[in-house]
């Protein structure tokens, strides 16, 4: 039986994804700041058929909370899945470098960079028994020079960077920077306020492009979710 855990999984992609591994009958052990939006995101979980879920509400910048996230796991016995998607926007909106208050700076590193990285580290080794996959979710600002961006772009870049070593350093796991492109979510609500982004794809169109990742354990590396959503050229 397949775990995962996935973390911001309440709302937005991390819980687009838990549905769809739900629907596969994973188990999961899912993390929120908001344990009344977790509650709700893991009552549908359960409808869908997941073989089990664990609700574990915290904030993954907390390392008593990463220890309860992997006490939930070793419950299960095995981890062959770990999604870190949980994310911090920073200030909106979104301000200059030149006039960035550090210590929002600081926050957007511990849970985008920092949080991430501990979190893996405490749970290497379930996924090297299971030769299981890292994801650690991307941005396309980690790569582009967005004005306003800095803060969150850069500490996603780092995390870009990690996760590339992680992938030299540990070759028997799946280390992937995900990039999902731009979706319809609270926190990109967040970032262009009073905008309407009703535009962008819903979370949901996205979840096969890392489903693929996945299910064809695809070399480590960053990948796009556009470019894996296209079909491939005979």
């Amino acid at each position: 039986m397949s775990v995962a855990l996935i973390t911001g999984a309440s709302k937005g992609f991390g819980h687009a994804l838990a549905r769809a591994l739900a629907a596969r009958g994973w188990t999961l052990v899912v993390d929120a700041r908001t344990a009344g939006d977790l509650d709700h995101a893991v009552a549908q979980l359960d409808r869908i058929g997941a073989a089990a879920v664990d609700a574990v509400p915290g904030d993954v910048a907390d390392p008593a909370h990463r220890a309860e996230l992997v006490s939930a796991v070793r419950r299960h016995g095995r981890l062959d899945l770990l999604v870190n998607n949980a994310s911090a926007l920073g200030p909106s909106p979104l301000p200059a470098l030149d006039r960035y208050p550090l210590d929002e700076l600081e926050r957007v590193y511990q849970v985008n960079v920092f949080a991430p990285l501990a979190l893996t580290q405490l749970l290497l080794p379930d996924l090297l028994a299971a030769r299981g996959a890292l994801v650690d979710v991307s941005s396309d600002a980690a790569v582009e020079a967005y004005e306003g961006w800095g803060g969150y772009g850069s500490a996603k870049a780092a995390l870009d960077h990690l996760t590339a070593v992680l992938g030299a350093e540990q070759p028997s796991i799946r280390a992937y920077a995900f990039d999902p492109g731009d979706m319809r979510t609270d926190m990109h609500q967040q970032a262009f306020p009073g905008e309407d982004i009703s535009d962008r794809p819903e979370p949901v169109t996205v979840v096969p492009a890392l489903l693929r990742l996945l299910d064809e354990r695809l070399p480590s590396g960053r990948y796009r979710a556009a470019d894996l959503l296209t079909p491939a050229v005979a």
